[in-house]
């Protein structure tokens, strides 16, 4: 099971993630209390593993931009999570080689979901980044063969369910395990790496990870 631990503020809790277990870390860039500057992320991504998948969250932001930060931070992927554009995700796409576009619940981007052609689509709340959950049956309107990612409101208490409601490929929390915006709180993380271990063993044969393949073509990189 695929984790990103996001809205990584220090090197420390960038460390402490990778340490129980997490593939990805997400860099927030977009306007938030956990918001990153590209030189800050930079001198914590140029100190990580290389098979870390480090991610750089973008709202709404110029597909130029998107690739020039994205870059400038030493980060491998971007996540594209506002209202782009199929054509504003090929765009990044042709100079970021993973990279994830995040849906709404409910929202018609779900049921277009293939047409933006990212490497994997993360499915939030109708609030995104809001740390709220929402109805988990919305994951249905997802199209068949998407590498789904489930995020919103993500904590050690529900992500168990989650996945067993879903059957996603990764999950996405940030929120869920934070003593304070922007700090992740140890014990929190270490339980929820806990939890999202135990239900991905629960699910066996059939998991939406051994159907559609594993996509860490950044690791070949």
């Amino acid at each position: 099971m695929f984790v990103k631990i996001c809205g990584i503020t220090n090197e420390d809790d960038a460390l402490l993630a990778i340490a129980l277990g997490a593939d990805a870390l997400g860099f927030v860039f977009a306007p938030s209390p956990r918001q990153m500057v590209a030189q800050k992320v930079y001198d914590i991504t140029r100190r990580l593993p290389p098979e870390v998948l480090t991610v750089g969250v973008f709202r709404d932001e110029h597909p130029q931009r998107v690739i020039e930060i994205t870059q400038a931070a030493g980060l491998r992927a971007a996540q594209l999570h506002g209202h782009e554009s199929p054509a504003d995700v090929v765009e990044v796409c042709r100079h970021i080689r993973t990279v994830i576009k995040a849906v709404t619940a409910g929202s018609v981007d779900v049921t277009r979901a293939k047409d933006f052609a990212s490497s994997m689509i993360l499915l939030d709340a109708p609030a995104p980044g809001s740390g709220k959950v929402f109805d988990w049956k919305l994951a249905g309107e997802i199209p068949d063969g998407i590498t789904l990612i489930l995020a919103g409101g993500l904590t050690p208490e529900n992500v168990g369910n989650g996945i067993a409601q879903v059957r996603p490929f990764g999950v996405d929390v940030s929120s869920g395990v934070e003593s304070s915006p922007g700090r992740k709180d140890p014990v929190l993380l270490r339980r929820f790496m806990d939890e999202v271990r135990q239900a991905a063993a629960s699910l066996g044969s059939g998991s939406y990870e051994e159907d559609s393949g594993t996509p860490y073509d950044w690791m070949d990189e």
